[in-house]
């Protein structure tokens, strides 16, 4: 089967920048134009709106001089309007050679908007192509609030797209400008302007109001158009425009007549750059780009994956220049841990990784975020807990209260002993080490002397699950360091302090 090739026009520098709170710097856009057209591979760029500042006009000429060095010229488009010549004036002093010239693809905008007639706008439109033409421009055309011209007044649609097959236009862009087409209206309406105008090339613009614009994009190539608008992570007004990565994931999937040239490896790269330029957070859960889509949670998930990939589907992570992780958490199940395990190169046996896990399943009871990075220490304080635990810290509660000194109550086991006391301090760990010292007391056992305590995030762990607490102690024979690991520092305190106490009596 012969492939149909479609163009991707990226409009994420000029559309997407209407994203609110959005603005590229003009290093940003340049960057990004690059990264575009060489490494991600699509077919054209939108990048600015012509007349809207000084910093645009330069960001355009930055690009312009660029692109020409790099025979990419006419792949760099512009926004230009209606106005007497003053848009093509701001395009020729920018170096840009192709526009997108504003038009109105509905009679209520024409109507309401510009107060003129089909004929008076079709003159101006004719009278903006033929100056272009002579500056050597190439004008494309945006038919605004198309998709309600098709819904409520055809006839001018119709009229309209005659009177631009008579011009010099290369392309007719199509935008659901409102988000308001259904997949079925899209395909629909351009089926029908494709039959009758198949001397014209389409592109849809969708937007994602009603969270339709991947699946219209769909229709409108099934339907026949040449080209689809796409911005990266969906940036755009309102509800944002069509999202670059889903809807080449289901071009490339779904369309196996279409063909398109981007480069899937580079979608995540991109993604991450455009959210580090713009402050624009890509929700975890976002298909293709979001930090957790690639990550299996449930440890049933885990072991199915070793088992001839039951729960893989065709959206591999290899292809978008992503890995598979698996999250550690209070679903974590063994299968999980030993995906990390191998990931880490670490071997433990049944056992091990049973306890392992148990601490994990713990810490995630706990709402906390566990990483790869945070298993080792895990390891290493789980594994390392050998030694009899002839004292055992039962139970303690921590309160502080606003304008009152801490207070603790614990509740010790001490050769199978159960003691309990009560004391308050300068802080939450200062009151557990009173109360400790009350019990110690009535047994007429010494404590060590705490000489230095220090508290830091395990090194190279990039969450907040761990804590670790070092806790020097000093008796009259030795000074030694005993360690808790947890993710909240004061209990970590007390599980270092465990540990000394088992030191000292084994």
């Amino acid at each position: 089967m012969k492939k149909r090739t479609i163009e991707i026009m990226d409009t994420t520098l000029r559309d997407g920048e209407q994203t609110s709170g959005v603005s590229f710097s003009i290093a940003e856009k340049l960057t990004l134009s690059k990264l575009l057209l060489e490494e991600l591979k699509v077919d054209r760029i939108e990048i600015a709106s012509a007349r809207v500042s000084e910093g645009e006009l330069n960001s355009v000429k930055e690009i312009a001089a660029w692109a020409k060095s790099k025979s990419l010229l006419d792949r760099i488009e512009i926004l230009t309007f209606v106005d007497q010549g003053i848009s093509l004036n701001w395009l020729k002093d920018s170096g840009a050679k192709v526009q997108n010239l504003l038009t109105k693809g509905s009679l209520n905008h024409l109507t309401h908007q510009l107060k003129k007639t089909p004929d008076q706008h079709f003159k101006e439109i004719e009278n903006n192509v033929l100056e272009a033409e002579k500056a050597g421009i190439t004008t494309n055309v945006y038919l605004e609030d198309w998709s309600n011209g098709m819904r409520n007044s055809r006839a001018y649609v119709d009229e309209y797209l005659s009177f631009i097959a008579t011009q010099s236009i290369k392309r007719v862009l199509l935008p659901d400008t409102l988000g308001i087409l259904t997949h079925l209206e899209t395909f629909k309406f351009i089926s029908e302007i494709v039959s009758k105008f198949p001397e014209l090339h389409f592109d849809f613009h969708g937007h994602n109001d009603y969270d339709l614009s991947v699946a219209n994009s769909m229709e409108a190539l099934r339907a026949g158009c040449h080209g689809l608008h796409l911005t990266i992570n969906g940036m755009g007004e309102r509800a944002g425009n069509t999202p670059m990565a889903s809807a080449v994931a289901n071009i490339k999937d779904f369309l196996p007549e279409i063909k398109i040239n981007i480069n899937e490896t580079a979608l995540y790269k991109v993604s991450r750059l455009v959210s580090t330029f713009t402050g624009f957070i890509v929700p975890a859960n976002k298909p293709i780009v979001g930090e957790n889509v690639f990550t299996q949670t449930a440890g049933i998930h885990a072991d199915g994956d070793k088992k001839n990939n039951l729960y893989f589907n065709n959206l591999l992570p290899e292809r978008f220049g992503r890995t598979r992780e698996y999250a550690l958490g209070k679903t974590s199940g063994k299968a999980n841990i030993q995906k990390n395990l191998q990931k880490l190169g670490v071997t433990l046996n049944d056992d091990e990784v049973k306890k392992v896990t148990q601490r994990i399943i713990e810490l995630g009871d706990k709402k906390e975020r566990v990483t790869t990075e945070d298993l080792p220490y895990i390891i290493s304080d789980v594994l390392n807990s050998t030694m009899e635990q002839r004292v055992l810290v039962k139970s303690y509660a921590l309160t502080h209260s606003k304008g009152l000194q801490p207070n603790t109550t614990i509740s010790l086991e001490i050769d199978g002993e159960i003691m309990e006391a009560s004391a308050s301090g300068d802080g939450q760990f200062d009151a557990f080490m009173r109360a400790l010292k009350i019990i110690y007391k009535k047994k007429k056992l010494e404590l060590p002397l705490l000489v230095d305590y220090a508290v830091r995030i395990p090194p190279g762990s990039n969450s907040d699950a761990l804590c670790e607490t070092f806790v020097t102690w000093k008796s009259s024979t030795k000074e030694f360091t005993t360690r808790g690991l947890d993710s909240d520092q004061t209990v970590a305190a007390i599980k270092a302090t465990e540990k000394m106490l088992n030191v000292k009596l084994n």
